[in-house]
């Protein structure tokens, strides 16, 4: 990710433990309930603790060669929501939570939800 905001001229995003145990709650959740959601992104950073004025969200599930950091980065660039939450400025703060299991009946998913914290 860090890599594709110096390219953008946007500054490196700083890992957060709090950020990262709220990613790495929801893609359990995720998995275990077998859906893709965000639900209430705000209150559930907050729960762990995360203050800030601006909070986002990036989702994706993926198995085989499609599960690597690269080509999920590639895949939230080509979507404008995604791209726009990357590439956002005011934020300065990130925690990924990747996990795998299974996803919908399928082993050795990748669930990666990646939450960014500033202001």
């Amino acid at each position: 990710m860090n890599e594709v905001r110096l390219a953008h001229h946007v500054r490196p995003l700083h890992a957060d433990s709090r950020l990262e145990r709220a990613a790495r709650a929801h893609s359990s959740q995720m998995l275990r309930s077998g859906a893709v959601f965000h639900g209430s992104v705000g209150a559930r950073v907050r729960s762990f603790g995360v203050r800030a004025p601006r909070i986002g969200e990036n989702l994706a599930w993926a198995m085989g060669r499609l599960a690597q950091a690269r080509t999920i980065v590639k895949m939230w660039m080509a979507s404008p929501e995604h791209r726009r939450n990357l590439l956002d400025p005011s934020f300065r703060i990130v925690g990924v939570g990747a996990l795998r299991g299974t996803f919908s009946g399928r082993p050795g998913t990748l669930m990666v939800t990646t939450d960014f914290a500033g202001g």
